[in-house]
């Protein structure tokens, strides 16, 4: 117990002596002296005292050479400290202020990668997602032949796979609220805007669904119509999909849609004889 307290009181006497250091560093060290002591923290990975003082050197040595090592430390210790925003403001910052340098290249990638990190999940705004996109894309523009390409299209797939996953997610919830219209146009948008989606077996069977219901909803006079987009949309599931686990159930709605339009056009061939006979 009592070896227990005596390290422990050594432990704070040890960060006492340290703090004062620092603090005495902050507010009366010399810049060269602050220079030493933030990088000495930045490889200790005390990011957070580093990113003081590094914060009182960016405007003090701005001329200086060291300038550019500030910079590039800096982003980075918003980076190591998850702030992801500062982190892509300030590498991006870099990457402009000194293009020439060995680090532009790795710091424009680090903005556009922060924008990544900062990608919410799908439910929520999607802002930094597209930030993220855009990013990776003038990263490969700028460098295209950097080493980092592989990845930046691997993360940029992963982006647009969200932001499909949400348009997904928003065609159903527009299905479910009987909006057929709405769904059917969300998810004709997808098969646009993502043509090589691997859901476009499940957005073909929605898609079919939708018709089908709009259809039925429908007047007669419209369900023919309506009802041949839904078969439309059927044959093309069926060509890129014969053996899909849908197509039992679609067939079925298929038969019972047949059926509805058959009956409308015995109707109306009724109707039009009828009508026929009267002019007689």
């Amino acid at each position: 117990m009592k070896k227990g307290t005596s390290l422990f009181l050594l432990v704070l006497l040890v960060y006492l002596v340290t703090s004062c250091s620092f603090q005495k560093i902050l507010k009366n060290g010399e810049p060269d002296a602050k220079y030493e002591a933030a990088l000495k923290m930045y490889n200790e990975k005390d990011y957070s005292r580093a990113l003081q003082l590094f914060d009182q050197l960016m405007g003090v040595m701005r001329t200086s050479e060291k300038s550019q090592k500030i910079y590039y430390y800096y982003a980075y210790c918003y980076y190591y400290q998850k702030d992801y925003t500062l982190g892509a403001y300030y590498f991006k910052r870099f990457a402009n202020n000194f293009p020439n340098t060995r680090e532009a290249e790795e710091c424009m990638f680090m903005s556009a990668y922060c924008n990544f990190l900062n990608s919410a999940d799908y439910y929520l705004d999607q802002s930094n997602t597209y930030d993220a996109i855009k990013d990776l894309q003038l990263f490969i523009n700028t460098y295209p032949t950097s080493s980092r390409i592989p990845e930046c299209n691997d993360l940029i797939d992963k982006l647009r796979s969200k932001l499909e996953f949400k348009d997904y997610k928003i065609a159903k919830m527009y299905y479910r609220m009987d909006e057929y219209i709405a769904a059917i146009t969300c998810l004709n948008n997808i098969l646009k805007e993502y043509p090589e989606t691997a859901r476009k077996e499940d957005i073909l069977y929605l898609t079919f669904k939708s018709y089908y219901k709009y259809a039925y909803s429908s007047v007669d006079q419209k369900k023919k119509e309506r009802y041949g987009k839904a078969f439309a949309t059927l044959n093309d599931l069926v060509q890129m999909f014969p053996s899909s686990k849908y197509l039992p159930e679609l067939n079925s709605m298929k038969v019972k849609a047949q059926n509805e339009v058959d009956r409308i056009g015995a109707l109306t061939r009724k109707a039009k004889q009828t009508s026929e006979n009267t002019k007689q």
